[in-house]
């Protein structure tokens, strides 16, 4: 329990610090004890694989984004390095999401079985992890992944159903990512919306329900529910006003 205890003290020491790597390294330790951990660890270990992989999707979609330009310009050289550049990120990405995967089927999952809570948490996880494998991945190999991610979602889902309140912040944490794989990778931003709407409306008629303790992350993530369901329906609205106006030209 000492060695434990020292686990999660040091990484919340890494976390303060921004070793992400070291702070993830102290609460593996413990998720290799094979044990259920706490709400506080498990959200410790969120938190560092987060910051490791998401420093990582960042950098990739700079580099995409100069690539894009330096193919405006036909600078094949400056292409080049970016796409090696791009390249090595890949792999880095693929290392820590199949390290995440191979954590939460081996170790997560398994060891809280009788947690509904952190089942639905792992699951949840599983699926954006393979999200973030899918969004630099070619046509073939995405589809793949982009089913795996959709299964590991709906379990969480069919986990959640009846079992967590429609405020809880894992429930909402789900239907806030499960809305954008659906938006961003399976491109679908119709059912996107359907999904972020159902679980903002559901929520928003159990808020007298919601307890003290969840009230600031369950709020903070209607929000960005909230914040993405404007985004996308303005985004649908801007592509139906375009194609509307494609036709008539093509009528003309």
């Amino acid at each position: 329990m000492a060695d434990r205890e020292d686990c999660v003290f040091q990484a919340r020491l890494a976390e303060q610090a921004d070793r992400f790597e070291d702070m993830r390294d102290k609460v593996k330790k413990i998720a290799l004890m094979d044990v259920c951990l706490t709400v506080e660890e498990r959200n410790l270990l969120s938190i560092a694989y987060k910051n490791i992989v998401g420093s990582r999707r960042t950098a990739w979609r700079v580099l995409s984004g100069l690539e894009m330009k330096e193919k405006e310009k036909d600078r094949q050289e400056s292409v080049r390095i970016c796409q090696e550049q791009k390249k090595k990120i890949e792999e880095e990405l693929i290392d820590i999401c199949n390290d995440m995967m191979t954590l939460l089927d081996e170790h997560l999952i398994e060891n809280s079985k009788n947690d509904v809570d952190s089942q639905v948490f792992y699951k949840k996880m599983k699926g954006d992890y393979y999200r973030y494998l899918a969004e630099f991945q070619s046509t073939e190999e995405r589809q793949k992944t982009a089913e795996l991610a959709l299964k590991a979602y709906e379990e969480a889902s069919h986990d959640a159903q009846g079992k967590l309140a429609k405020t809880h912040p894992v429930r909402l944490g789900l239907a806030l990512n499960f809305s954008v794989f659906h938006y961003e990778i399976l491109n679908s931003p119709e059912h996107a919306c359907r999904l972020a709407k159902a679980a903002f409306d559901e929520a928003i008629a159990e808020l007298d329900q919601l307890s003290e303790e969840s009230y600031k992350d369950s709020t903070l993530i209607m929000q960005l529910i909230r914040d993405n369901l404007s985004l996308w329906t303005n985004d649908i609205r801007d592509n139906q006003e375009e194609l509307a106006v494609q036709n008539v030209e093509n009528d003309s």
